[in-house]
């Protein structure tokens, strides 16, 4: 009989030992992780000691409240306190809490936590002037200034629910957020600012609310000196004037106080694709979210108060409300806020630019970002030109890390440059190596071990655990840790069906991979990312793999397409150094020959296709299913979330071959 279990081929995993300051750390992981596995009641509590509370809780988890559990559930708390006055209590509101670096605009601006206090104050007065109040959901749509955090702290002052949706979003998109949020009220801005254009968000803004059923009561919209925009008489308001009778008002004694909430009530709803169509509303509850992103920030990126932590996301993203906003200014820390990108704004060297000005101790951000930068840069001689004494490491995440990209970034960077793995749905890392505790050797090509609360497993098809090194999907035993979803926005079915009915008892992560003798775990893509050629199930991602270990490849991409023989044959689709000289006949021949050499001749992997660059996500994730669908000539639709559409044209050309 034909062996049809997912294995794990090819060599063993890349490792070596992470060091800082010359010294191998011991590590307190295995310590950290045990104790909160023997005794997760007693780990949560003394976690959740550490911040303020209303109401201190006196449990950790009720087992039985929600669809599978909810945390600290007799407590109560604010977040936006937490994040901002008993800092400001402490003595530290001279300390820098937010740097707004953005290369497009040419702008630079520091808010201390006594000025970012005030402006938060500010706008909670103006939300509480026009209606908004405890439970009333507001959505954000703004780009990357300081007061979109402004905006998603002081609906967390006064108990409102964010929700950030991406700046530029279509507006058909940002329709169908507003009809399932139902916000009272929107906060926007007249545009975003790319390294070549202005988005016009105001209008974007505008055409939603009319395709939307559900109207708001209110927006408030910040007009940037960059572009001017119409306010509408009667709906719309200028942020700037009302900011200002508001601070004219607190300066004269109006109190703008911090609600307070039940750990369990609802802190944002943030959206993430789902497979109907119909945008799936992630709930992130206020206590357990604020507990573990506090606790995160050390122990897991090693930054704590005083110190500084740039995150390159984007605030749209679970990312940006992780760790741009809530962790960093939960811990005391001073984030950086980037409006730019990685390359072009001017140069591939931007990152080590704000990292060295800015005195940054931990950057994280896209693998796919550290692959345009080697792009650009592949002998890593930029960061050089920096002066990088008080940067410790890079960690990486958002898609999976391939060994090459960690092999160019460590030797550019010479610091450790640690890969980890998350969702928008669990809100920090499943599976990370812990800076703050101790690095552990790192494995390239794993994300980590399991971080405290996941229970991480691999599955096979019959849901028993399977053996280690036994590739299968990954799901995490319930319940989930704090600061993991609840339930999604309205729909409790839907959470039920969408992740925990594959394997009863426990989260699918609908990621596919296997974990080794040491509990390392290897996500090797989606579990639709796993494709059956001839009956060997196989994983694309060791294909990417192999592929990205060629020299001259700057990134890669490998989906399964339709055959009519073997069911399906792999495709790698590839985006050459600028440095590369090679034909690119003899570098196809090559590729084949190197996933011959890794996978085996079962991979049947025979056809290659050099591509300009590769359709991704604004957050950096490749669109393999919209590939597959070119491959396979089915019919799509170019997701909303696209960073630039021509990706595609690329695509489709070298697919037909023109």
């Amino acid at each position: 009989m034909r062996d049809c279990r997912m294995r794990r081929g090819g060599s063993a995993p890349d490792r070596h030992e992470a060091k800082r300051g010359g010294t191998t750390m011991a590590s307190r992981y295995h310590e950290i992780y045990d104790a909160s596995r023997i005794d997760p009641e007693k780990f949560w509590l003394d976690a959740a000691g550490k911040l303020v509370w209303t109401k201190k809780p006196t449990r950790a988890l009720d087992p039985e409240a929600g669809v599978y559990g909810r945390w600290f559930p007799d407590g109560e708390c604010n977040t936006c306190f937490n994040a901002i006055d008993r800092h400001v209590e402490a003595g530290r509101g001279d300390q820098v809490a937010i740097i707004h670096d953005s290369p497009v605009t040419g702008g630079k601006r520091r808010l201390t936590y006594g000025e970012l206090l005030v402006e938060v104050k500010a706008l909670a007065a103006n939300l509480t002037d026009l209606g908004v109040g405890r439970g009333d959901r507001v959505i954000i749509y703004m780009p990357m200034v300081p007061e979109t955090m402004i905006g998603m702290l002081a609906c967390a002052r006064i108990g409102a629910i964010h929700s950030v949706v991406f700046g530029g979003f279509a507006a058909r998109e940002l329709a169908a957020r507003i009809d399932d949020a139902a916000p009272k009220l929107i906060l926007s801005a007249s545009c975003g600012i790319e390294p070549t254009r202005k988005v016009e968000y105001k209008p974007l803004l505008d055409k939603a609310i009319e395709l939307a059923t559900h109207k708001p009561a209110a927006t408030i919209v910040l007009r940037r000196p960059e572009l001017a925009c119409e306010l509408i008489e009667g709906r719309d308001h200028d942020w700037d004037a009302l900011r200002h009778e508001a601070m004219a008002a607190i300066a004269a004694g109006r109190e703008v106080p911090c609600a307070s909430m039940k750990a369990t009530d609802p802190l944002y709803i943030l959206y993430t694709s789902g497979t109907t169509g119909k945008p799936k509303g992630v709930v992130r509850d206020t206590g357990g979210h604020m507990v573990v992103l506090h606790w995160s920030m050390q122990a897991i990126f090693g930054t704590d108060q005083g110190e500084v932590f740039f995150c390159a996301s984007d605030v749209g993203w679970v990312v940006g409300h992780s760790y741009i906003v809530y962790a960093p200014l939960l811990r005391g820390c001073t984030t950086v806020l980037f409006e730019g990108k990685p390359i072009g704004t001017p140069d591939a060297g931007t990152f080590w630019r704000v990292a060295a000005e800015h005195g940054v101790k931990v950057l994280f951000t896209a693998p796919t970002a550290i692959r345009g930068i080697r792009k650009e840069d592949p002998d890593g001689q930029l960061p050089g030109g920096y002066d990088l004494s008080q940067f410790e490491a890079l960690f990486l995440a958002g898609e999976r890390a391939d060994p090459e990209t960690l092999i160019w970034a460590e030797k550019a960077l010479q610091r450790p440059v640690i890969d980890h793995w998350w969702q928008t749905e669990s809100g920090w890392p499943i599976a990370a190596n812990p800076l703050g505790l101790g690095l552990l050797p790192i494995k390239r090509g794993s994300p980590g071990v399991a971080m405290p609360g996941f229970d991480v497993q691999v599955l096979n098809a019959m849901g028993e655990q399977a053996p280690p090194n036994e590739m299968g999907a990954i799901a995490i035993k319930l319940p989930l840790p704090p600061g993991a979803l609840p339930t999604l926005w309205n729909a409790d079915d839907r959470f039920r069906d969408a992740y925990l009915t594959a394997f009863p008892g426990y989260y699918s992560t609908s990621d596919a991979g296997f974990i080794d003798e040491e509990g390392y775990v290897y996500v090797m893509g989606r579990t639709d990312d796993v494709i059956n050629v001839a009956g060997h199930r196989l994983s694309t991602g060791e294909m990417e793999e192999a592929v990205a270990g060629h020299p001259a490849v700057a990134e890669c991409a490998v989906i399964g397409m339709r055959d009519a023989l073997k069911g399906e044959l792999p495709c790698g689709f590839v985006v050459l150094k600028n440095t590369s000289q090679l034909d690119r006949g003899q570098i196809e021949a090559e590729l084949i020959t190197l996933v011959r050499e890794r996978i085996g001749p079962v991979a049947a992997f025979k056809r290659v296709l050099v591509v300009d660059k590769l359709p991704k996500t604004r957050s950096g994730k490749v669109l393999r299913r919209t590939m597959k669908a070119i491959v396979d000539k089915d019919d799509y639709e170019p997701p909303a979330t696209i960073e630039d559409a021509t990706a595609l044209d690329d695509i489709r050309r070298a697919v037909s071959g023109d």
